[in-house]
């Protein structure tokens, strides 16, 4: 038991921040930086593809079509993260107060951190969009399949911010608070050096895996359709973007509604929470609805294997009418012209055969007249 609690006693009541942010890679006109954080958005999107690319199969889609989606979308994410940060924390870029101070060419170093979660979400469903309407799928539906993956893939790039050092919280006296190195260019002038802050990359980080865990259960429950457990996946991570966002520290724009000021990113979460909750309303609001096909009307592959089998039944059936046709004519030319193959048969059998020439004549007269008889059916006929 002492030793138990000796080596409690060792651990460090701290979180320390890792002193590696990437390396170098040596190249004929010099050197390719690979920063830690651009390995965790990577890392981020890798396993969040993986994730929903299980799911996704599972919907009946075509092979491949989720890297069709994928090549637009995650482009487009990229862009729109960054649009959002830089307009949600202009001084860096415009100077305060968009005084002209601040340094334009900042804007594309997605290296440097800096990724708006929102716009990511927004631009990339453009991009998404793009991609489904070129395969024939319903946004909705990949939606969906993506809510999970995508959560999971925010919880893993959360790291980066540990790399970085940086949207850390404010001062905590806790045993799991942060610690960011003094001389970082992010480490809040005027405080102590030991101070510790807020891990809130940690608490985001475990708030995103607890929900891409409910999201799974969720969905396995009520089969969620129509983008419902997309709208689920925004009022879950919004709820903890607010509390999160709230104990951040960092330069940030700063908006007043209804004599409340805080952070944008605050407000942002608010009324996408509001409007996730009434869309998934509306949408519930017919019920249980009936197993959704993936596919964008018309597009469905049933549709195309139907008009590949009439083809083929039309093709078949011209054969064998055509074959049916060519044994008849057959039947109408002498025996030997219908098969140039056939032996005569002896002359002296010809007396037999005119009689049974005459008694097949009289056989198909009778048959001829049964059909014609009113009652009879073709099928009686090919009964007898």
């Amino acid at each position: 038991m002492q030793t138990v609690l000796h080596a409690a006693a060792m651990v460090p009541l701290s979180i320390p921040s890792p002193s590696w942010s990437g390396f170098d890679i040596p190249l004929p006109w010099g050197t390719l930086r690979i920063h830690a954080y651009a390995l965790c958005i990577l890392a981020g999107i890798i396993v969040g593809l993986w994730l929903t690319s299980a799911r996704w199969k599972r919907r009946g889609t075509p092979e491949g079509s989720l890297w069709d989606i994928a090549i637009w979308a995650i482009p487009f994410g990229i862009i729109g993260g960054r649009l959002y940060h830089v307009f949600s924390s202009p001084d860096a870029y415009f100077g305060p107060g968009f005084d002209g101070t601040g340094d334009l060419s900042l804007i594309p170093q997605i290296q440097r951190g800096g990724l708006g979660i929102w716009g990511a979400v927004v631009l990339g469903a453009v991009g998404a969009w793009i991609g489904c309407r070129r395969a024939g799928l319903k946004l909705t539906a990949f939606l969906d399949a993506a809510a999970p993956g995508l959560l999971l893939a925010q919880a893993i790039g959360r790291l980066g911010n540990w790399f970085n050092q940086e949207l850390f919280g404010a001062p905590t006296t806790l045993p799991w608070g942060l610690e960011i190195d003094p001389a970082n260019a992010n480490f809040p002038p005027g405080m102590a050096a030991d101070t510790l802050f807020h891990p809130t990359f940690l608490y985001e980080m475990l708030w995103n895996l607890v929900g891409v865990a409910i999201l799974l259960l969720v969905d396995r429950k009520f089969n969620f359709r129509r983008g419902r457990l997309f709208w689920l996946y925004a009022m879950y991570y919004t709820v903890g973007r607010v509390w999160i966002e709230a104990l951040r520290i960092d330069d940030a724009e700063q908006i007043t509604l209804f004599g409340i000021t805080t952070r944008l990113n605050v407000w942002t979460s608010i009324f996408v929470f509001v409007a996730a909750l009434v869309i998934f309303i509306v949408l519930g609001r017919g019920g249980r609805p009936v197993p959704d096909s993936p596919y964008l009307p018309g597009r469905e592959p049933a549709a195309e294997d139907d008009k590949g089998a009439a083809a083929v039944t039309s093709v078949t059936s011209h054969d064998v009418d055509a074959s049916v046709s060519d044994t008849g004519s057959r039947g109408n030319l002498p025996d030997n012209q219908s098969d140039p193959g056939h032996v005569d048969e002896p002359q002296d059998a010809a007396g037999d055969t005119g009689q049974d020439t005459t008694s097949t004549k009289g056989s198909e007269s009778a048959a001829t007249a049964a059909r014609k008889a009113p009652g009879s059916s073709p099928e009686a006929d090919d009964t007898k």
